[in-house]
């Protein structure tokens, strides 16, 4: 199963057991299809918001018991009764898309969490009750690594996120460390930049490390799946780092020997 459209969502591999292939592949279609609709294409704002509120509306049915219109949610629906999975977390995940529609710049970090809360940490929440492992200490440990991956993912792709209008670099971070917009658009990485982006990778890796427990903590694949996931995250900060935090002409990518490497670290658990 692809993973293009939405990178940090662990899909249905073969380190998942097969009882957990099928609800992760609902849940990730689920993702995907409705992250599509918030970043694909030439739609207008009022049309994705739109959209996005057609998902809502079949989640409120599935919420009342009702049966969903679309057969993505009718198969959904199955999933979340088989596995009793909770429904706020869907519910977040739309409203963490809806956001990318009209808000395309964050202030400070506070409110960069409050959109990784949203746009990531849900993930994880519906994994752990999948696994039967959602506790307290869990998932807390779940949303460090899950808000980890999310930046991550932001920070490898400044430029292509800048592309289609969106800056999450928060913006009294940019102005401390003297990054303007226009540096952003004209791919200018001085040392300015070079500190900002060192700054933000120390700061994701220590919500890794915060979150780095779990790998332990779940035992067989799940365990191992979990595991290669913290690995490859910190995997991508290495690079980031190692291309002195150039992601214009350097962006980091995983490759074949990155997965031995990551396969190394995560068996026995490495961090």
């Amino acid at each position: 199963m692809p993973v293009d459209h939405y990178e940090n969502f662990p899909v249905a591999s073969i380190l998942l057991p097969k009882r957990l292939q099928k609800p992760v592949a609902a849940i990730y279609h689920f993702a995907r299809s409705a992250d599509d609709i918030a970043d694909e294409g030439n739609l207008q704002n009022e049309e994705r918001l739109a959209r996005l509120d057609i998902f809502r509306s079949e989640l409120k049915k599935i919420e009342s018991g009702e049966a969903p219109s679309m057969p993505l949610f009718q198969r959904l629906a199955e999933e979340i009764r088989e596995h009793d999975l909770p429904l706020p977390p869907f519910f977040d995940l739309l409203d963490a898309f809806s956001q990318d529609v009209v808000k395309k710049r964050y202030e400070n970090f506070d409110e960069l969490l409050d959109y990784c809360r949203r746009s990531a940490n849900p993930v994880g929440n519906l994994l752990l009750h999948l696994y039967e492992e959602a506790t307290e200490v869990n998932i807390a440990y779940s949303d460090a690594i899950c808000t980890s991956l999310q930046l991550i993912n932001f920070w490898q792709d400044v430029e292509k996120d800048y592309a289609i209008g969106r800056i999450y670099l928060p913006k009294n971070e940019m102005l401390e460390y003297g990054v303007s917009e226009e540096q952003l658009a004209g791919k200018i990485v001085d040392e300015n930049f070079k500190r900002l982006l060192k700054f933000q990778v120390n700061r994701s890796r220590a919500l890794m490390l915060k979150g780095s427990p779990l790998g332990s903590v779940l035992k067989g694949r799940i365990g191992l799946e979990m595991r290669m996931i913290i690995a490859g995250g910190m995997r991508i900060l290495d690079k980031l780092e190692a291309a002195n935090y150039d992601m214009y002409n350097h962006r980091p990518v995983l490759r074949p020997m990155d997965w031995v490497i990551m396969l190394a670290k995560s068996a026995p658990f490495y961090y």
